[in-house]
C-alpha cells in the first residue's frame, strides 16, 4: 500500500506532518522567549508533548504504509504494552501468573490473528466469551481464593478494553464497503484523528471558556464548556472529512460525535481507575503522554462502536 494508491492517506499524512511542523516551530520560539532555561513547565511539557507525536505519527506514518499486517502488528504491540501497564497497577499475586501469562502470550496474539484472519465470527466473541470462562477456570486450580473475584475481574476487564477493544481499530481493515475496496485504511485515521481533535479540542476549549467542571473528583480540567466545545468541533471535523470516507457529509457528523462522546466517557472511566490506584498516569513510556493507556483510552472505547455501526450501516462481510 502506498500514498499513490490512496492519494487521501499521502493528504492527511501531509496534511498531519504540516500541523506538527507549526507545532514545532510554535513550541520552539516560545522556549526561546519565556523558557531559555527549562524553567515554564507548561513550556516545556508543550514541546515534550510535540515530540512525542512526532514518534507517534511517524509510527503510525509507516505501519498505514505498511498495509494490513503492519497495522495489526502495531496495535498488537501497542496492547501488549498498555496490557503490561495495565497489570502493574492490578492485585495480581503469584497464584496468578499462569492467567497473566495466558493473557500476554496466548489470549492476546490469538486475538490479533482472528483479526488478522478477518475471522469475525471467532474474534468478535473469543475475549468476551471464551477468555472471559477459561481464565477463571485457570486460576482457581492454584487454590488461592483470596481476592479471587477482584482479581479476576481486573484482568478481564485489562484484556477487555488493552486488547478487545483495541483489535477493532485494525479489524476496520477487514470490513467488505461496496465501492470502498482497498480504502478501508482511510477508516482508521478518519478515528484516530477525530478521538485526537476531540482530546485537543476539549482542552483548547476548557482553557478558553472553562468554568464548569464535570467531574472534579475524576478528572479537574474537563469542563462542560471544553466538553461541548470539543465534541461539537470534533464533530464538524468528522463531517468536513467525509472526503475520505464512504459516508455522506451528515453520516460523517453523525460518526465524528458517537466517536468524541465514547471517547470523552472513557477517559473519565479510565481516570477513575486511575484514581482508585492512586495514579496520576499509566506510565511514564511516552514523553510528556504518559503511558500507551494514556493515548489509548479515548479511541479504545470508541473503537467498537465506530466498527459495529459502519459493519451494521455501510459493510457487507
Amino acid at each position: 500500500m502506498s500514498t499513490t494508491a490512496i492519494p487521501e492517506l499521502g493528504y492527511m499524512l501531509l496534511a498531519v506532518g504540516l500541523i506538527l511542523i507549526v507545532a514545532s516551530v510554535t513550541g520552539y520560539v516560545l522556549k526561546r522567549k519565556f523558557s531559555p532555561d527549562g524553567g515554564n513547565d507548561a513550556i516545556e511539557n508543550l514541546n515534550a508533548r510535540i515530540r512525542a507525536w512526532w514518534a507517534m505519527v511517524a509510527l503510525l506514518g509507516i505501519a498505514f504504509l505498511a498495509g494490513k499486517t503492519g497495522v495489526v502488528v502495531l496495535f498488537a504491540l501497542l496492547s501488549f504494552a498498555a496490557l503490561r501497564e495495565f497489570a502493574t497497577l492490578t492485585n495480581t499475586t503469584r497464584a496468578d501468573h499462569r492467567v497473566l501469562l495466558a493473557a500476554f502470550f496466548v489470549v492476546l496474539p490469538v486475538q490479533y490473528y482472528l483479526v488478522w484472519a478477518e475471522r469475525y465470527g471467532i474474534y468478535s466473541i473469543f475475549i468476551p466469551v471464551y477468555a472471559f470462562l477459561f481464565l477463571p477456570i485457570l486460576a482457581v486450580l492454584r487454590g488461592n481464593v483470596d481476592d479471587f473475584l477482584v482479581r479476576i475481574a481486573e484482568t478481564q476487564w485489562g484484556l477487555m478494553i488493552c486488547v478487545f477493544c483495541a483489535s477493532h481499530v485494525p479489524a476496520l481493515l477487514s470490513l467488505d464497503i461496496p465501492g470502498y475496496d482497498g480504502r478501508n485504511i482511510l477508516l482508521i485515521v478518519f478515528l484516530i484523528f477525530v478521538v485526537q481533535m476531540s482530546d485537543v479540542l476539549q482542552y483548547v476549549w476548557g482553557k478558553l471558556l472553562g468554568r464548569h467542571r464535570i467531574a472534579p473528583r475524576l478528572s479537574p480540567s474537563k469542563t462542560v464548556e471544553g466538553f461541548v466545545g470539543g465534541v461539537a468541533s470534533a464533530t464538524l471535523i468528522g463531517a468536513l472529512l467525509s472526503w475520505m470516507t464512504p459516508f455522506s457529509m451528515l453520516e460523517a457528523g453523525l460518526l465524528a460525535f458517537a466517536i468524541a462522546l465514547m471517547g470523552f466517557f472513557g477517559g473519565l472511566v479510565m481516570s477513575a481507575i486511575k484514581r482508585d490506584r492512586g495514579v496520576k498516569d499509566w506510565g511514564h513510556l511516552i514523553e510528556g503522554h504518559g503511558g500507551f493507556i494514556d493515548r489509548l483510552d479515548s479511541v479504545v472505547f470508541a473503537a467498537p462502536i465506530f466498527f459495529h455501526l459502519v459493519r451494521f450501516w455501510w459493510s457487507t462481510s
